[in-house]
């Protein structure tokens, strides 16, 4: 007879989900330490949210009284479609090409989190695509996903990192997977790479300098110092992870049809950004991540690219 770890997990993969894991529901004790340490240095930036919650943030026993157990999935959302450098046109994370990932996986979560109610109506639990207080690549790596790389992106020995994160907080009791072990070594290919040199040091991120923040969170003017060194980013950035060994050996096509790319995403036109109208905009980024930086925001962006590449 298979287990109630058993039924999830098949349940989770038949759904489409590609990893499954599950750990205790426990206050975070190195990593609040780490999260308190990385927010005095300011290097959230404005992503103010951050410090808020942060009881909630390092223990899920303050998100879903009773928590026992944090079950984490990951979804690979890899396409073998490649960007091109060129002077005239923009780029988009990768992620950003197709379907916004957080209808997609938080569809499929619903899904997983509904089967789970059936089979146990006692249970009790939330679950988050992105979207709450929660540290979705730390409970990932304790569910043995993956480990956090030195870029601070979770990466699997199956899938590299292209992986969007998920979980459910539940008050179920189960049998709990074992955390992989860092597989980056020495391999520091990820710091060098980084084109504003945001990655301060291993596993520690300077979203002040990161081009992920500055093109999609950052709700401020573009740094002007900053400039020089877009690499042509205009939505996000995937530097970091397109020189990884584990990405370039590991990657796998994605099954999942919609995040295919949409072909005006993957190298769009500066100057079409530059004068694109508001129903464009909303046309063209229709339920995609895009739209979460808005056409002010994306033309911003596409400004940027430009005067970095007068000076």
């Amino acid at each position: 007879m298979m287990t109630l770890n058993g039924k999830i997990k098949a349940k989770a993969k038949d759904i489409g989900f590609d990893l499954v894991g599950i750990t205790p529901a426990e206050r975070l004790r190195d990593e609040a330490e780490h999260l308190a340490e990385w927010l005095s240095r300011g290097y959230h930036a404005t992503m103010y949210w951050m410090e808020r919650n942060r009881e909630r943030r390092i223990d899920p026993r303050n998100i879903v009284e009773g928590a026992q157990s944090v079950i984490s999935v990951a979804t690979n959302y890899y396409t073998p479609h490649e960007i091109v450098d060129h002077p005239e046109r923009g780029k988009i994370s990768r992620y950003g090409w197709g379907d916004d990932y957080h209808d997609i996986v938080g569809d499929r979560l619903k899904q997983l989190w509904e089967y789970i109610k059936e089979i146990e109506p006692e249970a009790e639990g939330r679950y988050y695509v992105d979207t709450g207080p929660v540290m979705d690549k730390v409970w990932a790596e304790r569910a043995g996903l993956g480990w956090i790389g030195k870029h601070t992106n979770l990466i699997s020995r199956e899938f590299g990192s292209w992986l969007f994160l998920g979980e459910i907080i539940t008050t179920l009791t189960l049998e709990y997977d074992i955390p992989t072990q860092d597989y980056c070594g020495t391999c520091r290919r990820c710091i060098d790479a980084c084109p504003t040199e945001a990655i301060v040091d291993e596993y520690v991120l300077d979203s002040n300098k990161c081009l992920s923040y500055l093109t999609i969170e950052n709700r401020n003017e573009y740094p002007e110092e900053i400039k020089p060194n877009t690499d042509q980013w205009i939505f996000g950035c995937d530097v970091c992870q397109d020189v990884c060994p584990w990405n370039v050996k590991f990657a796998q096509p994605t099954a999942i049809e919609g995040f295919q790319p949409r072909p005006e995403n993957l190298n769009p036109l500066l100057v079409d950004i530059v004068n694109m109208a508001q129903e464009d905009f909303s046309r063209q980024f229709r339920k995609s991540p895009v739209k979460r930086t808005k056409l002010k925001g994306l033309q911003r962006n596409a400004h940027a690219v430009i005067d970095g590449r007068a000076e």
